[in-house]
């Protein structure tokens, strides 16, 4: 199971019922943040999660209202007494940001590895999972990210038994580990079945529409994509800013074959988003705005 909450909702400056945007994710005791503007601790606590088992987060870029909350959450881990390193991610200037950040967070009792993305497309593998972060289009260099949980095959019994493997080794192989010691020589695929389907999360904000966006979100479960503007009459402001519209997000989920789609950072003169889902439904039924603590469960299909 993969829990996915979005923290902020809102774009530009935080309002008083609408933090600035962030989205939280956790798998199997791994917590991945995407983005960390003004106010996302204080999402984080009013949701009744800890900031402090976060492993990586990921930066799309570095406007205020998208790291701005950084320091103080790198204070509150460490007054958590976090010991464990921590992993940032972001476009290249990530170490220049964060240690001008940092100024007012010097020491912390644990340590920062800051990871810049080199390629207009880049994946970084973590144990249980995989963040891809891919170059979207907006008036400063903006990555999207994936989060993909892919699994293995059914473990089958009687094979590892007729084989006559060793108990020892059946986990390491369901892990996909391949086995050579003690003279053994023992392959995943000797004893699973076809790999089944996993869990993908797609999270693209501040951009405008790209085949780059559709590519990367093909099949995702859940497609966070900003909606900066619900008006119609604002699509030539969207064009001028390089955001997005509802309609135009709604478009991309259609033609990416998403399960379900979420709006988010939204303008803040964008008061009552649920106002123009009606019309973004007809582009893509299963469509949503996005509002702050909006949570929800994905589960491995053998598992629903």
């Amino acid at each position: 199971m993969l829990d996915i909450c979005l923290l902020g909702t809102g774009g530009m400056m935080p309002l008083p019922y609408r933090w600035l945007t962030s989205l939280m994710a956790r798998y199997n005791g791994k917590d991945i943040l995407i983005d960390c503007g003004e106010g996302t601790q204080i999402a984080m606590k009013e949701k009744g999660w800890s900031p402090k088992p976060i492993e990586v987060i990921c930066f799309t870029h570095y406007h205020a209202d998208h790291i701005s909350g950084l320091p103080g959450m790198l204070l509150t881990m460490g007054n958590a007494d976090r010991t464990e390193p921590l992993t940032l991610i972001g476009p290249k200037g990530l170490n220049r940001v964060v240690s001008a950040l940092r100024v007012i967070a010097p020491e912390l009792p644990f340590l920062i590895n800051c990871i810049e993305i080199e390629e207009p497309e880049q994946l970084f593998t973590f144990e249980g999972f995989q963040i891809k972060a891919f170059r979207v289009n907006h008036n400063v260099v903006c990555y999207g990210y994936n989060i993909e949980i892919s699994r293995t095959g059914k473990f089958h019994l009687e094979k590892a038994i007729q084989m006559g493997i060793e108990k020892k080794y059946w986990n390491r192989l369901q892990k996909g580990e391949t086995i050579l010691e003690e003279g053994f020589h023992y392959l995943p695929e000797m004893v699973l079945g076809e790999p089944r389907k996993g869990l993908k999360v797609t999270y693209c904000t501040d951009t405008r529409p790209t085949d780059g966006i559709i590519t990367n979100a093909n099949g995702a479960d859940l497609f966070v994509c900003e909606g900066m503007y619900g008006e119609p009459e604002k699509a030539e402001k969207a064009k001028e800013n390089k955001h997005m519209t509802f309609q135009e997000a709604a478009f991309l989920a259609k033609k990416a074959s998403v399960n379900e789609l979420w709006l988010t950072h939204f303008s803040p003169s964008l008061t009552r988003p649920e106002e123009y889902m009606n019309e973004v439904r007809k582009v893509f039924p299963n469509s949503f705005a996005g509002k702050d603590g909006k949570t929800k469960e994905l589960f491995f299909e053998d598992e629903e």
